[in-house]
Formats: C-alpha cells, structure tokens, sequence
C-alpha cells in the first residue's frame, strides 16, 4: 500500500523546491523587453527601411552588431561583459564599445543614428552596405540610400557623423592592461622624491602614498593620475620610526576602457551592444633603497688644561634633534677633528681662524655606535710650552665613513668658532726651582803641638806635586812623635816608681 509522506516533509520538499527556484532565477541572466531607443525608421522586426539608432533595454542604449537581422523588438536578455561575441576581434569590441559608451547614450537622434551606422559598419561591413539593396561601397552612399527613405532632411547629418565617428572608433587603439610604478629619490635629499606611473596612456588612476605627500598639495593620496607625468613627492623623515632608515610605498588603482561590450541577445532576432564596464587593476611598489635620515650634527665644548695637556669635553647634538641609526638600531657614528692652536696673548674671538696662527697638536674624536649623542672627552699630547691655547672643532661630510655620508647634506661641513670663550685656556708651567747649595761642613783644627817634637817645616820647596799629601804626611808624623813622646813619659814614671 502506498502512503503518503508525512506532512513535515511535505512542507520541507516544498520549502526546499522554493528555495532553488529563488536561487535559479537570481542566477539567470536578466530579461527586459528591448523598447524603441532613439534614431529614424520603423520600430517592427522587418520594415521597408528598418530602424537607424539605439534601442532601450532598461535604461541602457545599445545598438545593433549583427547586421541583417530583425530589429530586437522581443524579449532581450542582458548576458554581461563580455570579451567573446560573433568572431569579433579585441580591436573591433574596442571600437564599438568606444562609440556605444561615448556617444552612443544619447537622445539626439542624429547622433544615435551615426552611432548606429558606425557600429554596424564596424561589426560587418559588407552586410552593413548592402543588407537594404545599396550595390555601392560606399559607406555616405549606404547611409542615403535608407535616410531618404527614413528621414531625408537628416540624410546628410547622419552621414557625417556615422564617417566620423567611424574613424574615430578605428583609430583608438586596444589599452595595455596593467602596468607599473617607479619611486625616485633626490641624491641630493632623500627627503624628496618623485613618483610616476607607467600604465597604458588612456588609462586613468588614484594613487595612495605611505609614508610621503605629494608636493604640491600636501596630501598622500591623488585622483586623475596620467600615465607618464612625474609627480614630485616629500618624504620627511618624521615618517622614520626611531631614526632608523625608512621607505616610502605607493599604490595606485586604474581602469582603462575594455576591449569588450554589455552583451544583449534577443531570441531570433538582433544582438546589441551596450557600454562595457571599464578594466580595472591595481599596482604597487615601494622603494628600492631605504631612505637615511639626514641630520646635521654639531658640538658644544668646554677645555681645561691638566697636567700639561689640553683636555676638551665635546658634546654631540643634532640640530634637528634626531640622531639617526642604521637598520641594526646602531647609532650613525660621526667623526670630528680639532686643531689646537699656541698664540702669545689671548686671541680675540671670530668665525674664521686668523692667517697668522698655526696649529701646534691636533685631536680627534668618534661617536660610539651604541652611545650616538652625548658627551666625550678628548685630551692631547704634552702641550710644547707656555702660552694661550685653543681649540677648533670640524665636522667635514668628506671626513666620515662611507656608511655615515649618506647620512649628512652634500657639502656638509660644521666648524667651531675660533678662540671660543669655552676653548681657551692659558698654560703657564712652574718655573724650574734653583739647585740646592750643598751644605757647609765645619773645619777640624790641627792638633795641637806636642812638647818636645819637633816643629813641622814652615813650607816644601815648589816640587810639582801636590802639597795636599806632604801636608797630611806631615801631621801623622808629627802625631806619631806626640805618641812616642807619651808612652815615654810614662815609661820613665813607671820606671821612678819601682825604685
């Protein structure tokens, strides 16, 4: 026995059938009845002079790409975009999209007419001239053959148009589709700049920069954009993060007219063109090289001299108050040299040093790549002498290491004042102390003369030897004879008292 399903699943087969119903018909393409546009002629699917101009399907006009064919008086369906229709060739789908989307959506008779005529003559050219009985080929001639009949006093108008417009169609030629942007920088600062899009020259574009402004207005972004023109571009290295090297990135969104058309089809009868939506595409770059942050470092010193030598604390500083690093977060390291100069009174101050001064020592400092700004301390050699002594520091771009140039302006030369309050100092060494005068020693008096020896000789004949030794001869002698006479009285009283 067959039963029936059960009525829930009845309900959910149904909902179901509806939903794919909904979603078919979202899918399909839309249908709308084509209604007469605007032109000369008959609007019936067969007529003695046919229908010249566009047809209306919505608020769209299109005109006819299938000479020969009944005028689309039925139900016409909208299928797209489309790039292939009828054999025809990227050139032709641009010239008859060209003519459809410039002049085609009009309501000047005239104009859609020539419109049409142009078209047709594009799409088919042979069945274009002799599809009404014209034996010529001769496009004007064509054109006449029907306008007397449709609209003689227009004749004329619309042959004129249709030639030109046709030439015109031809001679545009099918875009290149994408492209590319270049960025530049100034050599001279990096902080300049120029950015340019190469793309097809029809095309037409917005660009978007990060990290930069155009110059002239300031902003980062820029409609209207032409292939080829050079916009000049500023990069300001606030744009760094933390000093480090930074890179500027365009992008860009252009379109360019499509070789294709708005395809519409009418079931045993005329095919028709609208206007195609234009190609769009997107492009990108960003800079080959990173850009540096430029700077101007300077010096700020106080001097002092200690023992002998000329001591001189230096204190880095950007006058744009960013020390710049390397990709690594390293600081740029900068090189300064200083010549000290020996002058005889205290020089006065100036910007230049005076022709008649020379250095006499020289120091040089660097900055440490993990300090950057901040304050060293240099000192020189023995000072040669007494005198006023002082300083000049430079800061010379040809002076620094090749990874540190492209870091300072070209030309970049920094020099410290001459005679600079701070960087003068007087050297007055102590003078040498006279030698010490030895000490005085007392003189030891002969011994006195002992009774009874013998006077020592009142002189010694001149002999050429030194009377130094004779003399001390002499006084041992006389002191051994003052000895002999003692022990002799003392033997003689030893002697006296034995008895």
């Amino acid at each position: 026995m067959h039963h029936p399903p059960p009525r829930r699943r009845r309900v959910t087969a149904a909902l179901a059938l509806l939903t794919l119903a909904v979603s078919t018909l979202a899918l399909a393409p839309a249908a709308h009845a084509a209604d007469q546009g605007t032109g000369f002629g008959t609007w019936t699917p067969l007529s003695r002079t046919g229908w010249h101009g566009s047809m209306r399907v919505g608020d769209v006009h299109t005109y006819c790409i299938h000479p020969g064919l009944p005028v689309a008086t039925g139900t016409t369906t909208d299928r797209g975009t489309t790039t292939e229709v009828n054999g025809l060739t990227p050139q032709q789908l641009m010239s008859i999209n060209h003519l459809v989307t410039t002049y085609g959506q009009t309501d000047d008779p005239v104009q859609a007419a020539g419109v049409g005529w142009a078209v047709k003559a594009i799409a088919d050219r042979d069945t274009t001239l002799h599809s009404w009985g014209y034996t010529g080929d001769d496009l004007p001639g064509a054109i006449d053959h029907i306008m007397r009949r449709a609209s003689p006093a227009n004749s004329a108008a619309v042959q004129a148009r249709a030639v030109r417009y046709l030439a015109e169609a031809e001679s545009v030629a099918v875009p290149r589709i994408g492209g590319s942007l270049a960025l530049s920088t100034d050599a001279d600062d990096p902080t300049r700049g120029t950015v340019t899009a190469d793309v097809d020259p029809a095309a037409t574009g917005v660009l978007h920069l990060e990290n930069a402004v155009f110059a002239d207005t300031g902003g980062a972004d820029r409609t209207d954009v032409r292939a080829g023109v050079v916009y000049p571009i500023l990069a300001p290295a606030t744009s760094s993060e933390d000093g480090r090297p930074y890179v500027v990135r365009a992008s860009g969104s252009f379109s360019v007219r499509s070789a294709a058309i708005r395809y519409f089809s009418t079931p045993g009868q005329q095919e028709s063109a609208g206007p195609a939506e234009p190609t769009r595409f997107d492009l990108a770059t960003e800079d080959a090289a990173a850009r540096p942050v430029r700077f101007s470092p300077r010096i700020a010193t106080a001097a002092h001299i200690d023992d002998g030598r000329f001591v001189d604390d230096v204190t880095f500083s950007s006058a744009d108050g960013v020390w710049p690093r390397h990709a690594d977060g390293t600081f740029v390291s900068v090189s300064a040299t200083a010549e000290v100069f020996r002058t005889s009174a205290w020089p006065a101050e100036s910007a230049e040093i005076p022709s008649n001064v020379r250095p006499v020592l020289s120091i040089s400092l660097r900055t440490d790549p993990g300090r950057g700004a901040g304050t060293y301390t240099a000192l020189t050699e023995k000072l040669p002498g007494p005198g006023v002594y002082t300083a000049v520091w430079r800061i010379e771009r040809t002076a620094q290491d090749a990874d540190t140039t492209p870091h300072l302006p070209l030309g970049f030369v920094w020099t410290e004042r001459f005679a600079s309050p701070t960087q003068t100092e007087q050297f007055a060494p102590p003078a040498p102390s006279d030698p010490p005068s030895p000490t005085p020693v007392a003189a030891t008096p002969p011994p006195a003369p002992v009774a009874g020896a013998a006077p020592a000789p009142a002189a010694l004949a001149a002999t050429g030897v030194s009377t130094t030794p004779l003399g001390l001869a002499t006084s041992v002698a006389a002191a051994l004879a003052a000895v002999g006479l003692v022990a002799g009285g003392i033997a003689r009283r030893r002697k006296a008292a034995g008895a």
